[in-house]
C-alpha cells in the first residue's frame, strides 16, 4: 500500500508542469538571493486633446510621435517572502521638447500569505523619488509649460496586492496610495513674461523679479488601483493582460520661494513710482493667484496586453502593448484623445 501511494505521488509530480519562475506573473516573488531585471523600451503615439491649456498653446488636436519610453525594474530576494525593489522610467517627447524621469520608486515588498493552493497576499511601501530632480518649466503669455516629467516632490507609496493561481491562470488585484510633500524644488523660467503696468511694459528683471523663480508647491495625495491577469500556455509561452486606474491630483502653489530684488528700469523716478504703486507685489500676487490651484489633475485608464517567450530558465522576452484613455481638468497638459504604446522587454534572473 505504501509503495502504491509513493508511486502515485511520484507520477503526479512528474505529470505536473514544471515551469520556470516567470517574471511576467503578477504574483512573482524572487527567492532568497535571487536578483532580477526587467528592461523595456517602448514607442508611444499620442493625440493631444482640447483642454484649455493646450488651446492656449495652440497645440490642441496635435499628434506627438515618436515618444520614446525606457523602463527598468530591479529586484532582490532578501528572503523568500521579502523583496527589495526599484522601478524607474524615462520619457522623451521630442515634439514638445519634454523629457525626464517619470517614474522613480525604491522600497520593500513583503508576502504576508502564501498558501499551497495558490493564494498570495503582499504589502509594500516605497519612496517616491520625484524630488531627485527639480520640476522644470516656463511661464509666459500662453501659461505654464512643463519641460520635464518630475513634480520635484519627495513622497511615499503604500500598497497591497492579492491574487490566486489556478493551474495555468493567475489573477491579481492591487491598490496603492501616493503621498507627496510640498517643497520649492522647482525651476520656472519667466524670462518670456512681459509685465504690463500703468507705467509701461517691463521684463521680470526690470521689476526686480529674477528670470527664473521657485515656488512652494502644495502636497498631494494620489491613488492607483488595478487588475492583472496571466496565463501560462506551456513552458515557453505566456500571456498577460491588465487594467489600471491612476488618479493624479491638481498641483497648487502656496507662495513664492524666490527672494525679490529692487526694481530697476534704468529710470530712478520711474522706479520710485513703480515701488510706490506696489507694482512688484501686484505682479507676484497675480501670478500666484493664477497658479494657486493649477486645475491640472487627471485620471488615466490603462489597458495592457503582453506575450512572452521563455528562452531559458533565466531569460525571457516580452512584447507588450498599452492603450491609455484619460480625463483631465481644464488646465491639464498630460491628457489626450488617446495614447498608444508598443514595446519590448527583456527579463533576466541571476
Amino acid at each position: 500500500m505504501k509503495k502504491t501511494l509513493k508511486a502515485a505521488v511520484a507520477l503526479s509530480v512528474l505529470a505536473a508542469p514544471a515551469y520556470a519562475a516567470n517574471l511576467e506573473n503578477p504574483l512573482y516573488m524572487p527567492t532568497q538571493g535571487t536578483v532580477y531585471s526587467k528592461t523595456g523600451f517602448g514607442l508611444m503615439y499620442k493625440k493631444v486633446d482640447d483642454t484649455d491649456a493646450q488651446i492656449k498653446k495652440g497645440h490642441n488636436g496635435e499628434t506627438e510621435f515618436p515618444i520614446y519610453r525606457l523602463y527598468e525594474d530591479l529586484g532582490y530576494g532578501i528572503t523568500d517572502r521579502l523583496e527589495l525593489y526599484g522601478k524607474f522610467a524615462y520619457t522623451h517627447a521630442g515634439d514638445i521638447d519634454r523629457k525626464g524621469m517619470n517614474v522613480g520608486r525604491a522600497g520593500l515588498k513583503y508576502r504576508v500569505i502564501d498558501t499551497t493552493d495558490g493564494f498570495a497576499w503582499d504589502v509594500y511601501a516605497d519612496m517616491h523619488l520625484g524630488g531627485v530632480s527639480a520640476m522644470e518649466g516656463s511661464y509666459a503669455a500662453n501659461g505654464f509649460t512643463y519641460d520635464n516629467y518630475s513634480n520635484g516632490r519627495w513622497g511615499f507609496h503604500v500598497g497591497t496586492q492579492f491574487g490566486k493561481t489556478w493551474s495555468k491562470f493567475t489573477a491579481a488585484a492591487f491598490a496603492e496610495v501616493l503621498r507627496t510633500f510640498g517643497n520649492d524644488n522647482n525651476e520656472i523660467d519667466i524670462s518670456g513674461m512681459r509685465i504690463p503696468t500703468a507705467y509701461g511694459v517691463f521684463t521680470a528683471p526690470q521689476m526686480g523679479i529674477p528670470n527664473e523663480i521657485s515656488v512652494d508647491l502644495k502636497s498631494t495625495t494620489e491613488f492607483n488601483a488595478g487588475l492583472k491577469t496571466f496565463y501560462q500556455l506551456d513552458d515557453r509561452w505566456s500571456f498577460g493582460g491588465g487594467f489600471t486606474w491612476k488618479r493624479h491630483e491638481d498641483n497648487g502653489v502656496d507662495g513664492l520661494a524666490t527672494r525679490l530684488g529692487a526694481i530697476d528700469t534704468g529710470n530712478a523716478q520711474l522706479d520710485a513710482g513703480l515701488t510706490a504703486a506696489g507694482a512688484q507685489e501686484m505682479v507676484i500676487n497675480s501670478l500666484l493667484n493664477e497658479v494657486a490651484d493649477m486645475n491640472d489633475g487627471f485620471d488615466e485608464y490603462i489597458i495592457t496586453l503582453s506575450g512572452s517567450y521563455q528562452w531559458t530558465d533565466t531569460i525571457q522576452t516580452t512584447v507588450f502593448g498599452e492603450i491609455t484613455f484619460d480625463d483631465g481638468h481644464r488646465n491639464s497638459q498630460n491628457t489626450s484623445s488617446g495614447k498608444y504604446e508598443l514595446g519590448v522587454r527583456l527579463n533576466v534572473q541571476f
